[in-house]
């Protein structure tokens, strides 16, 4: 298992941010999670239309060392 760290701003308000988690089975590098992010990422947007990415990163689930 593995998280995308997801930054999204509203389009109406690109003053407000907020960070979004997304988890998805995943086995390979957190690195290679990155490229891999991108297809998840576009699902997600589609689905909230109101939000724009401004940056993401991969990690493990529940690890507290987290900085995109």
């Amino acid at each position: 298992m593995i998280e995308i760290i997801l930054t999204v701003c509203a389009i109406a308000n690109p003053a407000n941010c907020e960070e979004k988690y997304l988890q998805f089975n995943w086995d390979g590098s957190l690195q290679q999670c990155m490229m891999a992010a991108q297809p998840y990422i576009a699902e997600w947007i589609g689905q909230h239309p109101a939000w724009r990415p401004m940056k993401w990163s991969c990690d493990y689930p529940g690890n507290k060392k987290r900085r995109i």
